[in-house]
């Protein structure tokens, strides 16, 4: 572990108002060498390169914080109150997660999150496994499907407090794979790379079908870098209609 420098991973953190244990540091370190090493035989991530894994890919899941305090106990996280510590972890779920980004960066920070990681490559789930395995990971699961099935009635449907996706959709797309899986009175925050004021424009109308309210997005740069980025945060106002997400395919071919 000598050989990373995790100063500037340190300083980064510090400016989103997290600072974490050393074995939390540690976790991260072996889940970049388990990425590297995983990444030579299938595609998991084009950057690989430590700095740029820590910046693009740890940093910017934890960013997260930008939204507002989603947590409910953080007890790797030092000084944390008592009182948070007592409350009841939130259920979350990260859609199209790929390498695991934005959720196993949050249950490393944040261990007392109950995390479900989904994604549709079972050779990715393969990865995920073994992540969460070596990590010594509790409260984390990964499951291999697709959105569309396990927001069927009977699945995971309207069963998590929160929603996390850095998927690559356009905002209309994304909410109808996400939204039903959020309790109302949940969120669904997504990640975006890039300014989102045409795009949110546009899926008002569908986030508002879907049972969503799209209730604020947090603009900002990556910390030491001029990296934009754009947290949306919509809340689940209401049930959505069941009959989304429609069949495989359909949301991103005819977005709402």
């Amino acid at each position: 572990m000598e050989k990373y420098d995790i100063s500037g991973f340190e300083s980064s953190l510090s400016e989103l108002g997290i600072k974490l244990r050393d074995e939390a540091y540690d976790r991260f370190i072996q889940y970049y060498e388990l990425l590297t090493e995983w990444n030579k035989v299938m595609n998991l991530t084009a950057i690989t390169e430590y700095d740029e894994v820590v910046t693009k890919h740890f940093v910017d899941s934890l960013s997260i914080v930008k939204a507002g305090d989603f947590r409910v106990s953080v007890p790797e996280v030092l000084n944390g109150s008592e009182e948070s510590a007592a409350k009841s972890s939130l259920k979350v779920i990260d859609i199209g997660t790929g390498a695991g980004f934005p959720g196993i960066p949050l249950k490393i920070a944040f261990p007392e999150l109950e995390i479900t990681l989904l994604d549709s490559l079972n050779k990715r789930i393969g990865f995920l496994n073994t992540v969460i395995e070596e990590l010594g990971l509790k409260g984390i699961e990964a499951l291999h499907g697709r959105a569309e099935d396990y927001a069927k009635k009977g699945q995971l449907r309207e069963s998590f407090d929160l929603c996390v996706s850095r998927a690559v959709a356009n905002l209309s797309t994304l909410s109808e794979y996400c939204l039903p899986y959020v309790k109302v009175g949940g969120k669904f925050i997504a990640y975006k790379a890039e300014k989102t004021s045409e795009e949110i424009s546009a899926a008002e109308k569908a986030v508002s079908e879907l049972g969503g309210r799209i209730e604020k997005c947090e603009e900002f740069t990556l910390p030491g870098t001029d990296l934009y980025r754009t947290l949306v945060v919509i809340e689940k106002i209401k049930a959505t209609p069941g009959k989304y997400p429609r069949k495989a395919g359909t949301p991103s071919k005819e977005p709402l």
